[in-house]
């Protein structure tokens, strides 16, 4: 409210000053055009009556109408003076001047030579500043005197004085009005602002509940829901934390209380030593379950924080495929899976390859851990213009429609009644769908229950080379 009525006080008294000097320097052109114009009357009324009595004289009492005329009309003096500048005749306020009296003559010159104007006392005619206009008076084509008409320079004063008074009560009533209406506007802009502030406040105590009210799609509307998205934003975030903390020290407390307990056991001889190898052989897998619990956050904490670097480069992904299938093929066989769609040609695809290992080989391990017993486990490749589809395709018991939107998200076991993922830590397919987003590509996830599940990924291709740089390739290779 202080800024936008300093603002509107400072272009009022901006305005105020320059309509002053603009009036100012109106009323003055006007002054003296108006001095000119009547002086210019009474010099022809002049010299008409000199050449009436032929050139010997000029018949005072016959131009004393005129002259007193005038100078009543316009409230000016009138005053005529002979080229040596004595005062012949005045009409006016100042008509008491004697005559006699002489004008400067260095102004009477001027005014004879041309025509003179000017403010001030005319060289001490005047005892105060006044308008001033003077013109030849010409008899048989030669000056013979001049001709001055006067205005008091009071009446810009008192001319600039009542319109400061109309701007001045203008500009109280615009004050007014403008306070009034700048204090309701500043009121409604600094009223979100201010639920903006109470909001965050309750933010920093850890409450994200509050909002704020979006009254209209202004700048500060859009700004309202921007921080409401926000404040949505910061409660998933919250959410997922706390989550993420439970599931963590879930994840963590089962292997490491195992771990604890036989490791205790053995150590107390409670458990046998025929045994201890058994046991031992537990707390090994529990301790590689951690390990594999760890590294799998390590790479979604890298992913998310973009310290991941990529190294891409134009590979073969059907055959790190094949080395993933190999890698489980004892799993495989025990299972007695029939693998399809390993025979193709080369599917060339522009990306980090260690990274797309570990999303190939988790979907696979994926497809091969629910695969049904004596199922069959498909590899499709397809390649458009833009992207690669690569897809993986099991067939088995199928998903829920309930589970295909939790699949991606931390922690998240598939078949948890069926214990068929107890060895692993729910961060597989989060990290494969970081994976391929972070090579701004797609994954998307089919399944019929009874029948199959498919995962399907796409990776865009390599922008292709311009004609120039095969050239400079080509020339590199020579």
């Amino acid at each position: 409210f202080s800024i936008f009525a300093l603002c509107i006080v400072l272009s009022i008294i901006v305005l105020g000053a320059v309509l002053l000097v603009f009036a100012s320097q109106y009323f003055q052109n006007e002054r003296y055009a108006m001095l000119e114009r009547n002086a210019n009357f009474a010099a022809a009324t002049t010299a008409r009556n000199y050449e009436t009595n032929d050139f010997g004289l000029i018949d005072i009492p016959v131009i004393d109408t005129a002259y007193s005329v005038l100078a009543f009309s316009v409230d000016a003096e009138i005053f005529l003076c002979n080229t040596e500048g004595v005062l012949l005749y005045s009409a006016g306020a100042q008509s008491e001047k004697a005559e006699g009296v002489v004008v400067n003559p260095d102004i009477v010159s001027r005014a004879i030579a041309g025509t003179y104007s000017g403010t001030g006392t005319l060289g001490g005619f005047f005892t105060e500043a006044y308008y001033v206009v003077g013109v030849p008076v010409i008899g048989r084509g030669q000056p013979v005197g001049a001709l001055f008409a006067a205005s008091n320079a009071r009446s810009l004063t008192e001319f600039l004085v009542e319109v400061a008074k109309m701007f001045l009560i203008s500009a109280a009533v615009v004050l007014f009005i403008s306070f009034v209406l700048i204090y309701f506007i500043t009121s409604n802009l600094v009223k979100p602002l201010k639920e903006m502030l109470f909001a965050t406040q309750s933010f920093s105590q850890g409450d994200f509940t509050k909002r704020v009210q979006v009254s209209g799609f202004d700048e500060l509307g859009q700004l309202a829901m921007a921080f409401n998205n926000m404040a949505s934003s910061l409660a998933a975030t919250e959410t997922t934390r706390r989550s993420f903390v439970a599931n963590v020290s879930h994840e963590l407390k089962t292997p490491m209380t195992t771990i604890g307990g036989f490791v205790d056991g053995i150590l107390d001889g409670t458990i046998p030593e025929e045994k201890r190898e058994h046991y031992l052989q537990i707390v090994s897998n529990e301790v590689k379950r951690l390990s594999r619990l760890v590294r799998s956050m390590l790479d979604t904490a890298r992913i998310e924080t973009g310290e991941l670097h990529m190294n891409p480069t134009l590979f073969d992904i059907s055959e790190s495929i094949r080395q993933s299938v190999f890698s489980l093929e004892q799993t495989i066989e025990e299972k007695r899976v029939r693998i399809e769609g390993l025979e193709t040609d080369k599917v060339m695809i522009w990306a980090d390859m260690d990274l797309m290992h570990q999303v190939v080989y988790n979907l696979i391990e994926n497809a091969v851990k629910f695969v049904n017993e004596e199922g069959v486990i498909t590899f499709h490749y397809q390649q458009d213009a833009q992207r690669t589809y690569v897809a993986i395709r099991n067939t088995g018991e199928g998903l829920e429609k309930s589970e295909v939107p939790l699949l991606f998200e931390r922690f998240y076991k598939l078949d948890k009644s069926r214990s068929l993922n107890k060895n692993g830590v729910g961060l597989g397919l989060h990290i494969v769908k970081s994976i391929v987003n972070y090579h701004k590509g797609e994954i998307f996830v089919r399944s019929e229950q009874k029948e199959y599940t498919e995962f399907e990924f796409c990776i865009p291709n390599p922008p292709k080379k311009t004609d120039k740089e095969k050239d400079r390739e080509k020339r590199e290779d020579a």
